[in-house]
């Protein structure tokens, strides 16, 4: 079932790879189908339901990152990598920055608490108008989210399983990734590094 690499090593993903195994695959904390859940309700406006959402899955990401960020260190994840994909933040200036995961995930939640904060960005009184940029901010936060979930499964399962959280990482998995395909908001060749779990979580519950 493993490939050797060219080098002769066992690659490291199959090990890695606990959240497929079954019994792990099938915990979640319900058993609601979210492929209707994530349908934009007939009376809600699109942007309030993204808003609402994106506002949502960010609190919900930001905790279950928080679970496991003791065992996130410099040390440990050197770079925020998952399987042989490494991220790079890029500052305001479009400037590379390498760091490490927890540093990452840092500037990750910064700039989205910032954005979803910002009543310019995410309007939350009446008759405030929506950015005409806000789908791409939409896009541009999942993307980061997606980034951070992939890591914690990749890197930190292991812990997440310790703390019998994985039931609550599947469920937040499979509802995020099924609204972000509802809405065409991740690229396909951004997600393709985790398309094996996708498969795994979303196929039953999500797309039929």
């Amino acid at each position: 079932k493993s490939k050797a690499k060219p080098n002769g090593k066992k690659p490291a993903t199959e090990e890695k790879k606990m959240y497929l195994e079954p019994e792990y695959a099938r915990s979640r904390i319900t058993d609601v189908g979210f492929k209707e859940l994530v349908v934009l309700p007939r009376e809600i406006d699109l942007n309030e339901w993204l808003a609402s959402n994106t506002t949502t899955f960010f609190h919900h990401v930001n905790l279950q990152y928080s679970t496991i960020s003791e065992f996130c260190t410099g040390e440990a994840c050197q770079t925020m990598a998952v399987c042989n994909t490494q991220y790079y933040w890029y500052d305001e200036r479009g400037k590379k920055v390498k760091c490490t995961a927890p540093q990452y995930v840092d500037f990750v939640m910064s700039s989205v608490q910032k954005l979803v904060t910002d009543e310019d960005v995410f309007p939350t009184k009446y008759g405030r108008e929506f950015p005409s940029s806000f789908e791409a901010l939409v896009k541009k936060i999942c993307k980061y989210l997606f980034h951070v979930l992939a890591h914690i499964y990749w890197s930190h399962f292991k812990e997440t399983l310790a703390l019998e959280l994985h039931g609550h990482l599947n469920t937040l998995y499979a509802h995020f990734i099924l609204f972000a395909r509802e809405f065409n908001l991740l690229d396909p060749k951004e997600t393709a590094v985790m398309d094996d779990l996708t498969e795994v979580l979303c196929s039953g519950g999500g797309r039929g």
